[in-house]
């Protein structure tokens, strides 16, 4: 294929084209949750998202797509950016196997009441403990957490995931020696650690869709903190004890040596995920986290009206005349 093919097709165009409403986009928790491109030409076809190599061209209908990563050798047009924004998934820009984070597009949401709420809980040192303990008291269901502190939290959950790799070596026949990652040479490790690696990243890049697609921020973590994904790994170590760590033993336990295991952890984890229905707990448990007890507006169809905040009142509606109030 010539590298002019790379751009658009000459019957789409962009002018002219009406954007979606809001009303008509699929909601995230009925969109596949995400997609893992490299080496092709991702490009726009009318309302479809085109991933082009030599082997051919294939469709992506985007409005029913919550997340997109984009691996190296893709080459992304300004037509294909503009469906994504008009469909309002996420794209992130992943490094080699989908195990670095680079950049991301722009979420779903139009609302900023749990993003609020999150920089409000962050900001206070009671409201912010209070959240991390129920945080880690999801994963020691019957242990009472509410008086730990990050330190005992820390320790416990560290001797819980040690736990885990044991108890899955021990159950796939896999050997364990301990968790090993160096980013700069993935290939080096062994085929359990490249899975876990491998896994958890999909993992990563699901959640972040979540955690944008829902108007919270990335970078605001309760738990992590000084990282521009500290949030999402904050809900991603609710799920890997479930998801990710036992894949990553049955897919090492499948695997040669040799084998190159990203893909098929991308795969099953792809099924794993959706049979789990993870993209709904993703956010059911960030409005029960960050909102517990409360009504939250759709997320979505509540943001088209912004708001001018007042230090006496409710905020009020902008872009319509106020009364003048005397100095």
């Amino acid at each position: 294929m010539r590298a002019d093919d790379s751009g658009p097709p000459a019957n789409v165009s962009t002018v002219g084209r009406r954007n979606a409403r809001v009303p008509e986009l699929v909601r995230l928790e009925d969109r596949i949750s995400f997609l893992y491109l490299e080496r092709c030409v991702i490009n726009r076809a009318g309302n479809a998202l085109t991933a082009t190599t030599v082997e051919g061209v294939v469709h992506i209908p985007m409005a029913a797509v919550s997340c997109v990563l984009v691996g190296p050798g893709a080459s992304v047009t300004h037509a294909a950016m503009a469906l994504m924004a008009d469909s309002a998934s996420t794209m992130v820009w992943v490094g080699e196997a989908g195990v670095r984070y680079y950049a991301h597009g722009q979420g779903l949401s139009t609302r900023t009441a749990l993003l609020e709420r999150q920089a409000a809980v962050v900001s206070h040192q009671r409201r912010r403990l209070d959240l991390a303990r129920r945080m880690y008291g999801r994963r020691f269901p019957g242990e009472d957490v509410t008086r730990a502190s990050m330190q005992q939290l820390r320790g416990r959950e560290g001797a819980r995931v040690r736990r885990l790799y044991r108890e899955e070596a021990a159950r796939t026949g896999v050997p364990w020696t301990g968790r090993s990652y160096d980013p700069n040479d993935f290939a080096g490790g062994d085929p359990v650690n490249r899975s876990l690696s491998a896994a958890n990243h999909a993992l990563y890049g699901v959640v972040h869709a979540a955690v944008v697609a829902m108007g919270c921020s990335p970078h605001l973590g309760v738990v992590h903190t000084g990282h521009t994904q500290s949030f999402v790994h904050d809900l991603a170590d609710l799920y890997k004890a479930e998801f990710t760590i036992p894949l990553a033993f049955d897919v090492a336990a499948d695997a040669d040596p040799d084998d190159e295991v990203e893909g098929l952890v991308r795969r099953r984890f792809r099924d794993l995920q959706k049979d789990g229905n993870l993209l709904s707990r993703c956010a059911r448990d960030l409005k029960d986290l960050l909102m517990p007890g409360e009504e939250l507006d759709d997320p979505v169809l509540g943001g088209q009206v912004i708001y001018l905040w007042d230090e006496n009142q409710e905020p009020v509606a902008g872009g319509r005349l106020q009364d003048v109030v005397p100095w």
